[in-house]
Parts: C-alpha cells; sequence; structure tokens
C-alpha cells in the first residue's frame, strides 16, 4: 500500500512547476495521466502606447504563412495602416520570424523592434481511471515567445531590439525566400543543373543532359 501524504501546493521540478490540490498518493508516476487542455495565460503586448487599431498577426503552430501574410500584407497595403504586430510562442516563434522577413522584403523601409520573453502555459492533466483516487493536476511552464513591431514611420533607434530598414536576418531571409518560391519552386540543396551542366545522383556519379543512363531530367 502507498503511503499517501500532503503535498505541497507547488512543487519546483527542471523547467516547470506542478501545483496539486488536496491529498496525492507520492508514488503516483505521470504515466497514469492524460493532459486534458492547454490554458495560455495572458499575454499582453510588449510595445505600449501603440494605436488600439494597430493589427496584430498571432501565429500559431498551425498557422499557414500564406493565409497569415495575406492578411498581413491586405493591411500593410492601406495608408492607413502604419504598423503591424506579429507574436508566436514555442514552436511557433519560427513561423513569425519567417512572416516578419518575408514582409520585409516585400515592403522595404520598415523599422522594427522585437521583444524576446517567456508566457506561461498551464496544462491541465486528468487520471486516467478516475477512480483511482488521483487528484488533477496543473503543470505551468515557461515557453519562450517573441513579439515584432514592423513601422513605415521611424522608431526610437536607442530601443533595446530595434532594427533598421534593410536589416535582414541572413538565416531567416533565406528561409523567406523559399517560403516564397513555393513548394513548386524550391530546389534541393546539394543538387546543382545548369544549362549544359551535369546532374549528380547517390554513388558520386554525374550524368549530363545528353546522357540517358538513368536520372530524370
Amino acid at each position: 500500500m502507498h503511503h499517501v501524504m500532503q503535498l505541497p501546493r507547488v512543487l519546483a521540478t527542471d523547467g516547470f512547476k506542478v501545483r496539486v490540490w488536496g491529498w496525492f498518493p507520492c508514488a503516483v508516476l505521470m504515466e497514469n495521466y492524460q493532459k486534458a487542455r492547454t490554458v495560455e495565460q495572458p499575454f499582453p503586448c510588449q510595445f505600449p502606447g501603440l494605436a488600439s487599431d494597430t493589427p496584430e498577426v498571432r501565429v500559431k503552430e498551425g498557422s499557414k504563412i500564406r493565409n497569415l501574410m495575406g492578411f498581413a500584407m491586405g493591411r500593410m497595403e492601406a495608408d492607413t495602416c502604419r504598423q503591424i504586430l506579429f507574436s508566436g510562442a514555442g514552436k511557433s516563434i519560427a513561423k513569425a520570424i519567417t512572416c516578419t522577413e518575408i514582409l520585409k522584403r516585400r515592403m522595404r523601409g520598415l523599422h522594427q523592434y522585437t521583444q524576446l520573453l517567456y508566457r506561461t502555459v498551464q496544462e491541465v492533466w486528468e487520471p486516467l481511471e478516475p477512480g483511482a483516487g488521483l487528484d488533477s493536476l496543473t503543470v505551468s511552464r515557461n515557453v519562450p515567445a517573441i513579439w515584432v513591431l514592423l513601422s513605415k514611420d521611424p522608431l526610437d533607434n536607442t530601443q533595446p531590439g530595434y532594427q533598421a530598414p534593410g536589416s535582414f536576418n541572413t538565416l531567416w531571409a533565406q528561409a523567406a525566400r523559399e517560403e516564397e518560391a513555393g513548394p513548386g519552386q524550391r530546389r534541393k540543396r546539394g543538387v546543382g543543373r545548369g544549362k549544359g551542366g551535369s546532374v549528380r545522383q547517390a554513388g558520386g556519379r554525374e550524368y549530363s543532359k545528353k546522357d540517358n543512363r538513368g536520372g530524370v531530367m
């Protein structure tokens, strides 16, 4: 029989906290639980003083970049829209940065502020067997997040995170170019094909365009 003890309200673990209510068997393992839902805590804008009608693109893990860019371009092409926000957390950070770089390439002269921070996400875990006498768990995790402000009008260049127009991150700019090219036009890295050239295949052999020995030209 497992001993039962009353745990503290907050258990500190590696990278997250576990809040427990009620009595809890000390020998319980997380394999006895399943995640029921995720609750995102309020994520206030990191750039105070913005106009209330400033459009915000909230990037999610399952968001489609083309849909996000369609919204962003539609807003920024209007003369009345001077600024736009991009935000993302966790796995969506890379996608938020890619959207930012695409917009900067399509609309030259944009000033940029970038803020990196952490936001709190709570996961609610329920027992696999309701009759086992186990209580629900709430796990609080801190996940990285990003806020990016792009502006047609000049921004204070003394503020942390400022980037002047024309500043591009090489890695993300390449990702933006590949995304704009579309899936049908992307070329695999390491494969070269030129006029009158050759194509290298597995095994290190090269075939010219006039050679019919294997390969699809």
